[in-house]
């Protein structure tokens, strides 16, 4: 009698397993083939952007060897192309790099031109920007507006940003530039007494607040 009652038991589970497979099995082998789909394109598309990086660098890496064998017009083009056909920081770097060969080619009003876009581009991390705005007062120093500079740099020289030490050296040489002997002195002095610059640039700063005098 009790092995009677386990083949019934089992035919009922049996039937109900039956049953909730035709209701149920569709969905789920459904819902297994999607996550096969979802696995193998995330796999690919990390495999595609592995690629990309790997391709991203070669090309990187090509440009620089035409600026290594002055080949400067050619080396610009090669990181114009990088600058625009992908979204990485390699991006910001090719332009960084555009910029620089533009103020070595002689090019001063298209590097000052390209490191501010660089700078006012608010789709670029901040340290990027801020560099670009210190590139552009070094080279802005020989023909720019040296109150353009000083205004410029201000955000720069809080103690906060990673760069007041040398936007403090560039606002007082923008300000020397300008013929302002008093300001320049105040801020060679303001960056000699900065602890939290760097000695090379403190040391500098004392030598000029001395060679101005009072």
């Amino acid at each position: 009698m009790t092995d009677l009652f386990r083949e019934i038991d089992e035919d009922l589970r049996r039937d109900n397993l039956l049953k909730l497979w035709k209701r149920f099995g569709p969905h789920l082998i459904v819902g297994a083939v999607l996550i096969v789909v979802i696995a193998s394109g995330i796999l690919g598309w990390r495999e595609y952007q592995k690629r990309e990086r790997e391709a991203e660098g070669a090309r990187y890496v090509a440009a620089a060897d035409l600026v290594r064998n002055g080949k400067t017009d050619e080396a610009q083009a090669a990181f114009a192309g990088i600058a625009t056909s992908t979204t990485s920081g390699r991006a910001v770097l090719a332009r960084l790099e555009a910029a620089g060969l533009k103020a070595k080619a002689g090019d001063a009003a298209g590097a000052l031109s390209a490191y501010d876009a660089i700078a006012a581009d608010s789709s670029i991390d901040r340290s990027f920007r801020d560099l670009a705005t210190i590139l552009s007062a070094i080279n802005g120093l020989k023909a720019g507006d040296a109150k353009a500079i000083v205004d410029r740099l201000k955000p720069l020289t809080d103690a906060g940003s990673p760069w007041h030490g040398s936007a403090l050296e560039l606002t007082a040489l923008a300000q020397l530039k300008g013929g302002d002997k008093e300001a320049a002195r105040s801020t060679y002095q303001k960056l000699a007494d900065d602890l939290s610059a760097p000695q090379s640039l403190r040391a500098r700063a004392a030598e000029m607040v001395a060679a101005l005098g009072t």
